[in-house]
């Protein structure tokens, strides 16, 4: 649906974005992870076409956006606000008409929107007189409207509570179901193993990480395993040592060794393997990883290191 080709932009001489490719499918959740100051906002900004690249380009089904084909855009970033004196139904109708809604549309999807969101009751207050979280409830409310193809949302899950936070997810889900695709800027990385088919990391404007939650973080599994059975003797091929962690078995294995073979000489020693389950770091230990040491900067060329480049994370996988 999104096709983002070496976009490129540049303030006072440095490059923000360099160079960053992507697509995001039709009906995925994806995430766009960075830390602070990466260019996430700038790149969301040339794809809301809010500003334009410096080079490359962004296509919306195969077209350039542009002028009549943002309104399948919305964009939730992360600076928010409300009209304060103004009642939510109302603020939302209005919404609705600035996408080219009727106002009879507007009110329909509005009402569904706050029940949706539980802030039916609140339907008649001011922005002024809601909490910090429903304030953020009534702005996704603001993004939603329309049905909007493509939903681009920044830290959507910021001030909202447990109960709110399952309420967004639930929410997102019901929307990916129906065809919507999902662009998500966030740093909760447990929301993003959690609800993200693929995902893309810059770093200092340059791409880092591309692919699925789960081979990004394949891309940084230990060569080690955790088993639950039987005891494990030493002197199995292509093991390097053996431990305890939380009741069950760890090996680590030789560089050289395949999983595979290694689980055969196990079951042909006679250990009793009910699992056998890869050691992977959580995305959060590779996101500190990769900022922290700077993986993927390499100035000499453009995309995300390939799986043979990158460094594996080791001592806190699970």
């Amino acid at each position: 649906m999104l096709q983002v080709r070496s976009v490129r932009k540049v303030y006072d001489d440095r490059a923000v974005v360099n160079d960053v490719t992507f697509d995001v499918q039709s009906g995925e959740i994806f995430a766009l992870l960075g830390p602070n100051g990466a260019g996430k906002t700038t790149l969301i900004r040339m794809i809301t076409d809010i500003l334009r690249p410096d080079a490359g380009s962004v296509l919306l089904d195969g077209k350039p956006i542009g002028a009549g084909r943002g309104v399948r855009i919305a964009y939730l970033p992360e600076e928010r606000g409300l009209y304060r004196k103004v009642p939510i139904l109302d603020a939302l109708v209005y919404q609705g008409e600035l996408k080219g809604m009727t106002a009879r549309d507007a009110r329909a999807q509005t009402v569904a929107l706050l029940e949706e969101f539980g802030l039916a009751a609140w339907a008649k207050k001011q922005g002024s007189a809601l909490s910090k979280g429903m304030q953020q409830k009534v702005q996704l409310c603001t993004a939603l409207i329309g049905d909007p193809t493509l939903l681009i949302l920044d830290e959507p899950f910021s001030g909202l509570d447990p109960v709110n936070v399952a309420l967004l997810e639930e929410v997102l889900k019901r929307r990916r179901a129906a065809g919507t695709t999902v662009l998500l800027s966030t740093h909760q990385m447990n929301k993003v193993e959690q609800q993200c088919d693929r995902a893309l990391m810059i770093n200092r404007g340059h791409m880092v990480l591309y692919g699925t939650v789960r081979e990004i973080r394949m891309m940084y599994a230990e060569n080690a395993f955790v088993i639950e059975g039987g005891e494990v003797p030493s002197g199995i091929p292509g093991v390097k040592s053996i431990s305890r962690v939380n009741g069950a078995t760890k090996i680590q294995l030789e560089r050289s060794a395949k999983s595979n073979d290694v689980l055969r000489a196990l079951l042909d020693h006679g250990v009793d393997v009910a699992s056998f389950t890869p050691v992977v770091p959580p995305l959060e230990d590779i996101f500190v990883h990769v900022v922290e040491t700077g993986a993927g900067l390499d100035q000499g060329k453009s995309g995300p290191p390939t799986v043979d480049e990158m460094t594996p994370v080791t001592g806190g996988g699970r």
